[in-house]
């Protein structure tokens, strides 16, 4: 070999070295970002303020978490051309009203302006809303809850709570909590939770609404973690259900509840809402009967029997009370074939005097009491009737409309006998 061979290979080798130290060097110097959390929120802030404020303040958490940082590409990856890395994909569970679980206009304004802030900041980041084929791959999830604070005299504030978990390792890394005015708040259920015939709030409700209230740190509900592929079902079935296209939604209801994690009243709620509107009267039935099955095992059943103001007859438009003589139908067969005693409650808005709401509960209860013992005679004597008037209200608007429809709601909880 010539020398001017041998001093291009040298002056080879030592421009590689220098290259390769360069690379190392690129590779040890990376660091995550530093993002400050926000300034504490005004307390004449809406919503939308609001929002804004929680993200800020849970990407200035996560950001700081090694797991939650898309890695940069090292100066060696860079010189040899390697892939980019992969993305950490974060999916936005539905946000929910933190008392009852329920979803209402305002929650989906919450989950909207969560997911386009989220993905302007998380540029390198994969953010979406939940699907049953990104749960698959998700490395987080962003819970939220929206709850008012009750206040004795008129509306109370609103919290909003948000919570990122890893679902890896099931524990919240960040965790914000934002206090908005009621300006603006629609507090108008959505179309699922204004038609379903019973509250749908459960064990991993109640899950979801802890989890959005985690410290970072602490552990994520389990049970809320392990049913986020059914509740991914759910979310995706209630897209069609709101757009009047109950086969489509039936088809990830039905898968829901084919899973043994499916059994779950949101679930059962929305398998008999479509076969209601698909005009499969028997097969709503039977589903009805599955819920008030499930309530009964799970000392969970709240019904929504709307009256009339001020009176025990049930209110008379048909598109509302059309399913009531079937419900009670249900609850009184499936009581007696449980061979339960059981306690019914009557509850009122707050409207008007507390005395007057107390008396009228406990009448409205009473006469949902006799229907039952008409239907099924082996329940007389271990049915009791009480009133609660308001004093047990969920919502508490005061509003008498679809908004706080639960506060008119009659409960049906076992009792020893």
């Amino acid at each position: 070999m010539s020398l001017i061979h041998l001093r291009k290979l040298t002056l080879f080798g030592a421009l590689f070295e220098t290259l390769l130290f360069a690379a190392l060097i690129s590779a040890c110097v990376a660091t995550a970002p530093q993002v400050e959390r926000p300034p504490e929120l005004a307390d004449d802030s809406i919503l939308e303020q609001g929002i804004q404020y929680a993200v800020d303040d849970l990407l200035a958490q996560a950001l700081k978490m090694p797991g939650f940082q898309v890695q940069p590409k090292s100066g060696i990856d860079q010189l040899f051309k390697a892939e980019k890395p992969k993305k950490v994909v974060v999916i936005i569970d539905n946000t929910i009203e933190g008392t009852v679980g329920q979803q209402t206009a305002a929650t989906r304004f919450v989950d909207q302006r969560l997911l386009q802030l989220m993905r302007a900041r998380l540029e390198n980041h994969e953010v979406s809303s939940i699907t049953e084929e990104n749960v698959k791959s998700a490395n987080f999830v962003v819970t939220g809850t929206l709850t008012q604070i009750q206040q004795e005299k008129g509306r109370g504030r609103f919290r909003l709570n948000a919570s990122i978990s890893d679902l890896r390792s099931g524990f919240v890394i960040a965790q914000a909590v934002a206090r908005v005015k009621p300006t603006g708040v629609d507090e108008t259920p959505t179309k699922f939770f204004r038609d379903s015939p019973a509250m749908s709030k459960d064990r991993v409700v109640e899950g979801q609404i802890k989890t959005a209230d985690t410290h970072p740190g602490a552990e994520a509900d389990g049970l809320y973690l392990a049913r986020l592929p059914i509740g991914a079902l759910v979310a995706e079935g209630d897209k069609h259900y709101e757009s009047g296209r109950c086969e489509d939604a039936l088809k990830y209801f039905d898968a829901a509840a084919a899973r043994p994690e499916g059994l779950q009243l949101r679930v059962l709620n929305a398998i008999y809402l479509c076969h209601l509107q698909l005009g499969h009267q028997d097969v709503a039935e039977a589903a009805f009967g599955r819920i008030v099955a499930l309530g009964l095992a799970t000392n969970n059943l709240s019904v929504k029997f709307l009256f009339r103001p001020g009176s025990t007859e049930f209110i008379s438009d048909p598109k509302v009370n059309a399913s009531y003589t079937m419900w009670l139908r249900q609850i009184a067969k499936e009581t007696s074939a449980a061979k339960v005693c059981m306690l019914v409650t009557g509850h009122t808005s707050k409207t008007g005097p507390e005395h007057v709401n107390e008396r009228l509960s406990l009448q409205r209860a009473t006469v949902i009491q006799r229907r039952l013992e008409a239907g099924a005679v082996d329940t007389v004597g271990r049915l009791q009737s009480i009133g609660m008037g308001s004093r047990e209200n969920l919502i508490g608007s005061g509003s008498d409309d679809l908004r706080d429809a639960l506060d008119r709601r009659v409960e049906f909880k076992v009792r020893p006998c």
